[in-house]
């Protein structure tokens, strides 16, 4: 079949090794729906403009859905020269009706039907991908909402710093997902264009009507351009993107969970379920998921760069090479996929230890910044106020006493002061607007319930 796509040209068929090269059936199967939904499309407008009659029409539409129903099963015999799922497809159609059959190519090239198959793909998947991520910050909100005013160390350079709500952790990580989903809603808008009509480069001397195929296929209009409509893949390498960060924060939310589940930290218990065991050492829990969240963002990160390296060098308009945009796009998605319902499971399951969390947030040293802020409301330079605190946390590293006993004896401080440092007192002061203390969490949390349900009304319409 390969060679009689092109046999008027060619004497004989592919080479083995050309055609094992060449071929992507294998894999851009799966795009299946999307290559007989954009054929459906396509045979009813050559229809309407009378290139097909109405029973040539009705006929291929036919084979298409027994086509479609072969697919989906897993009845569909494939052959050896079936190199794509267009070649699969239109040989199929064509031995089931085929005069009609020999139409459904009309106008049309595989390059502005692998054009759109992908866009369509990848139009569904983002939604899907989307709808999973908005999923994972409800289970960070319904976190967020239970534990109360628990609250732990928060770190820079994964050093002890200030305390913080532990909902107010959970969120920082929830508003990074929102901008996830963001950057998914905005890929859509800016594919959200049908190629097809743009034929192998250059359009159609038929009166075909891209306009309408593009409305069938619930695009918001056709391609402005046939040189750009075959040869654009920017929204793959957009998607590529968008997995790659959202692989990103993912990772970063698996390192905190390995760091947590350690018996260093000791603040979180991993569910059983969501966990994995040692085959040498029985005492063993380990975090694999987030782990392996962790490890899947650099396999996201060379999808992104390989086919960006791909891209750079090709001239206008459709080269083989794009072929290679398939099997990173796939591979990411089905990657991040596994990532977010994996990584969902697990922190919806998790305990967290909140004891252990305020007894190391409780470290008098934590209230440094509090004391500071203390003397700067008497009127102290912040500066000055610093270097006050600076030298009392010095002398108690020294040994020169507790830092709550050099605070009490400080002229500047005193008793009042000393209070910042008692269990709790130091979280509950970061209370300026957006800020870790629960006061300041409560109207965040609102706020986030808001977008969280905006996103989840956004991906549904």
């Amino acid at each position: 079949m390969a060679g009689e796509l092109w046999e008027g040209r060619f004497a004989g068929g592919p080479s083995e090794a050309l055609q094992a090269l060449n071929d992507s059936f294998p894999f851009d199967r799966r795009m299946f729906r999307e290559d007989i939904a954009g054929s459906r499309a396509h045979v009813t407008m050559l229809a309407d403009v009378e290139l097909l009659t109405a029973p040539e029409r009705d006929a291929i539409l036919g084979a298409l859905d027994a086509v479609e129903a072969e697919m989906a099963s897993g009845a569909f015999e494939a052959v050896a020269s079936d190199e794509d799922i267009h070649t699969a497809v239109e040989r199929r159609v064509t031995e089931l009706v085929p005069e009609a059959g020999g139409k459904i190519h009309t106008a049309r090239s595989r390059n502005d039907q692998v054009a759109l198959d992908v866009r369509m793909w990848t139009r569904a998947e983002l939604s899907d991908l989307a709808g999973l991520v908005v999923t994972f910050q409800e289970t960070l909100l319904t976190h967020a909402n239970q534990v109360g005013d628990a609250y732990l160390p928060g770190y820079t350079h994964l050093q002890q710093a200030q305390s913080v709500s532990l909902a107010h952790h959970l969120l920082a990580h929830g508003w990074a997902l929102a901008r996830d989903v963001d950057r998914m809603l905005d890929c859509l808008d800016r594919l959200d264009v049908s190629p097809l009509g743009a034929g192998a480069l250059s359009g159609s001397s038929l009166p075909i009507d891209p306009a309408q195929t593009a409305t069938a296929l619930g695009f918001s209009k056709p391609f402005d351009n046939s040189l750009d409509a075959v040869s654009d893949r920017d929204y793959v390498a957009e998607t590529l993107f968008i997995t790659s960060l959202l692989g990103v924060h993912l990772s970063r939310i698996g390192e905190e969970l390995i760091l947590w589940a350690s018996t260093e930290f000791g603040f979180v218990t991993l569910d059983d379920a969501f966990s994995t065991g040692s085959s040498m050492m029985p005492q063993k829990k380990n975090p694999d998921i987030a782990e392996l969240a962790r490890g899947k963002a650099g396999r996201l990160i060379g999808n992104l760069t390989g086919f960006l390296t791909t891209l750079k060098g090709l001239p206008l308009t459709y080269n083989k090479d794009m072929q290679e945009d398939k099997e990173p796009l796939f591979d990411s998605c089905d990657t991040i996929r596994l990532t977010l319902l994996a990584l969902d499971g697990m922190v919806s399951t998790i305990s967290f230890n909140t004891e252990t969390m305020a007894a190391q947030a409780d470290n008098p040293y934590s209230a440094a910044t509090d004391l500071a802020e203390y003397l700067v409301r008497s009127g102290m330079p912040f500066r000055s106020a610093h270097a006050v605190v600076g030298e009392l946390v010095r002398n108690a590293l020294a040994g020169e006493g507790a830092l709550v006993d050099l605070v009490e004896a400080h002229p500047d401080l005193g008793p009042d002061a000393a209070v910042l440092l008692s269990p709790g007192a130091s979280v509950a002061q970061r209370t300026s607007p957006g800020g870790g203390a629960p006061s300041a969490v409560v109207s965040q949390l609102a706020a986030f319930a808001d977008r969280v349900a905006q996103d989840r009304a956004r991906i549904e319409a």
